[in-house]
């Protein structure tokens, strides 16, 4: 009867103990199985035990609730010190002007992608480095200047550019080679040809008097 007794009055006194504070949380490792788990009384038999989280009694979970109240007030005061900041500042902004708020984004219009993709086209076909080539080339990138950048920002481009120095290449100059004058053949002036006045069976005789073989 004594001991049941003892025993109860025991068990009163953890229930009390729990009550008035935080039971304690534990941490049990088994050593065979690595298996990790966490209670509030013991671990078992042969467990690793190490203390997550000592009892607290009711002054100290007391101090720490309003500790966390005066935390969540200051956090509440902060946001709409916040709010209230950003408000007065979008009053205080300059309204965008109609011209703004409706100005297009031509840099994703469906103009811009095709010009790019003539300009890619036209970079890979033909003789790279020919007259022709490049003008196509200098064509498209106008084009696709204007289509990306819209008209107002095109026409700044353009003083821009007109207000650069033209860089003109300097002209090379092939001289052909100098070769002599072919000088014709001297003309050989035949002297007249002797008339025959006579021929016999071997010989013939000019008009000059000489023999010529027959």
């Amino acid at each position: 009867m004594h001991k049941l007794f003892s025993v109860a009055v025991a068990v009163a006194g953890l229930v009390l103990a729990a009550t008035e504070g935080q039971a304690q949380v534990v941490r049990c490792t088994d050593p065979a199985t690595g298996k990790v788990t966490y209670t509030d009384g013991a671990c078992q038999s042969g467990a690793a035990a190490r203390e997550v989280e000592a009892r607290k009694s009711a002054a100290d979970i007391q101090r720490e609730r309003a500790e966390a109240a005066q935390a969540l007030e200051r956090k509440q005061q902060r946001l709409q010190a916040e709010a209230a900041a950003q408000a007065q500042a979008e009053r205080n902004a300059p309204a965008p002007s109609p011209a703004a708020q409706q100005r297009p984004d031509y840099a994703r219009s469906p103009e811009c992608a095709r010009s790019r993709r003539n300009l890619d086209t036209t970079i890979s076909a033909g003789d790279s480095g020919t007259y022709e080539q490049n003008q196509r080339v200098e064509a498209a990138q106008r084009q696709v200047d204007l289509d990306c950048l819209g008209p107002a920002a095109y026409a700044e481009l353009e003083k821009t550019r007109a207000m650069r120095p033209v860089v003109v290449p300097p002209t090379t100059i092939v001289v052909p080679p100098r070769y002599p004058r072919p000088v014709p053949p001297p003309v050989v002036v035949q002297p007249n040809p002797p008339k025959f006045t006579q021929c016999n069976v071997f010989r013939c005789y000019d008009s000059q008097g000489n023999s010529h073989p027959r």
